[in-house]
């Protein structure tokens, strides 16, 4: 996955600090702790404490080539659970066992996983090959069996190479049997940016990318760079989908790396879009995903505001907001009144001047144009670091036992993203582990030592923003900024953190947060 000699690089890149912690980290009798076992007995020992209904839900997963139709006359060639995408949505209950079937159909020898983002589960059904589980091989079967405790708005896909930039990804669902909102329905909204099948696929992508960008890094990116065609890459090629001049003051500078030709809402192109028929006067629970692989979206409702309730499943103080960002791997519920007509529900490619739509139909009228923005996309935006956790879910005040420093560290010049300047190594997935004891409070200071903003999420776990932010899984770390977050050790097993986004998790943007034996 990674190649080894972009170590010397990397390791160049160190900062002194650094490389004297790695020399801290690998002398001494101390030099390979043991890591609890994905399926040790500390992991069970976790799982007997979730409170369980006794009731199992199962499910089939085929992960297999699929032609999409997205609409508007756009055919896909991809890979897509069930030959849909989104996949079909999975509903449980909190408490309730999932006993998934993921069969891999999939084209020539790729192998391929489940994981359940955002779940806090035992660490053996997490799906990351190989620190989870051995990737399972194309013609194989794998059944995912957890408890998920946590009501709230999740989603899975595969957690191997970049397949996550296909089709293969799907809601899940948790409810809350106890409810406290109340509404009169729900509409999951599921975001992603669309590539595969149209212009290339993710992993010549992927191939592109990692050439860097070479002698360009000098370049002023506000002048006539908008072209990626006209920007040879370090070998001369002109470049196809590389992404240059992407800007947004919401997310400090550079917005993404790759050019995409849709951006789909529930996997419709705007020019014929997913739609939602509702009823006037009543109250509806969005449920809105970023499955997207580079890009953060700016939502909307034309002629609405939205009352944020969650993000990353887990309650907030409500608010009431125009418009809210959400970066790849985010999730954000939101209740909405429904007025009287047809409304788009946009979502603004950030800094990528593009969008995707789907339709809000309450009484008549004509649709609106596929290109339309809200004026709500520029009223007031939310962002997570506005929010604060609801009293039920906030984490008590304690002092950390254990602080790691989680430097972002890499660009677009090598395209060498990398955590604390080592790419995480597919080949040796135990090295350079964040060490954390069952009991402790962790203190995570992401520091973004890039230009670019990354979105931080963290397997296994729910952590606060600061003392009094949201309950997150997955956050938004600006360029040049620090962010620290907190939670608590109890979940036993080794749990990956890492960057959604596809292409810089995927070049090394990984690190292993393993609770010691």
């Amino acid at each position: 996955m990674n190649s080894i000699n972009r170590r010397s690089v990397l390791l160049a890149g160190l900062g002194v600090a650094g490389a004297g912690a790695l020399a801290a980290c690998s002398s001494g009798s101390n030099a390979t702790p043991t890591l609890v076992n994905p399926s040790g007995s500390a992991v069970a020992a976790a799982e007997k404490k979730r409170k369980g209904t006794g009731r199992t839900q199962q499910a089939t997963q085929t992960a297999a080539p699929a032609m999409l139709d997205l609409g508007g006359g756009v055919m896909a060639k991809s890979w897509a659970f069930g030959g849909q995408a989104p996949g079909k949505e999975i509903r449980l209950s909190a408490g309730d066992t999932l006993a998934a079937e993921l069969s891999n159909q999939l084209p020539n020898k790729a192998t391929t996983s489940i994981h359940w983002h955002g779940i806090a589960m035992r660490n053996d059904m997490d799906g990351v090959p190989p620190a989870t589980q051995q990737a399972v091989r194309a013609g194989a079967n794998f059944t995912y069996r957890f408890i998920a405790d946590a009501p709230g708005t999740y989603f899975f896909h595969p957690h191997v190479g970049v397949q996550l930039d296909r089709g293969l990804y799907a809601p899940l669902i948790v409810e809350d049997p106890k409810e406290p909102l109340s509404y009169d329905d729900e509409w999951v909204v599921v975001l992603d940016d669309w590539i595969d099948g149209v212009t290339g696929t993710p992993d010549e992508v992927l191939a592109e990318l990692r050439q860097g960008m070479g002698g360009m890094e000098g370049m002023d990116m506000g002048e006539d760079s908008a072209s990626p065609s006209a920007s040879p890459a370090s070998g001369g090629m002109p470049m196809k989908f590389m992404l240059m001049g992407a800007e947004s003051e919401l997310l400090g500078g550079d917005a993404g790396d790759v050019t995409y030709p849709y951006h789909l809402v529930n996997g419709r192109v705007p020019a014929d879009p997913a739609v939602y028929q509702g009823k006037p006067g009543r109250r509806v629970r969005l449920r809105i995903i970023n499955a997207g692989g580079d890009t953060a979206y700016r939502v909307a409702l034309g002629g609405h505001k939205l009352t944020v309730t969650h993000t990353d499943g887990f309650p907030v103080e409500h608010q009431q907001v125009d418009a809210l960002l959400i970066g790849m791997g985010e999730r954000y519920d939101a209740l909405v009144t429904l007025g009287d007509g047809v409304f788009p529900l946009v979502a603004l490619a950030e800094g990528k001047d593009a969008t995707g739509m789907a339709l809000v139909r309450t009484g008549s009228g004509s649709a609106p144009k596929a290109t339309v923005r809200p004026k709500e996309l520029n009223g007031r935006i939310l962002t997570a670091s506005q929010l604060r956790a609801d009293d039920g879910v906030r984490l008590r005040s304690r002092k950390a036992d254990r602080v790691h420093r989680v430097e972002l560290t890499g660009g677009m010049d090598k395209y060498n993203w990398a955590i604390n300047g080592k790419a995480y190594d597919m080949a040796d997935p135990a090295a350079n582990p964040l060490m954390i004891e069952e009991g402790q409070r962790v203190r995570l200071d992401f520091v973004n030592t890039t230009e670019m903003w990354h979105p931080m999420h963290l397997h296994g776990h729910t952590y606060q923003l600061g003392d009094s932010g949201p309950r997150k899984d997955t956050s938004i770390v600006l360029p040049k900024k620090k962010l620290s977050v907190i939670f608590d050790a109890d979940n036993p097993g080794q749990w990956m953190l890492h960057c959604h986004n596809a292409y810089h998790g995927e070049v090394g943007m990984m690190a292993l947060v393993a609770y010691q034996a």
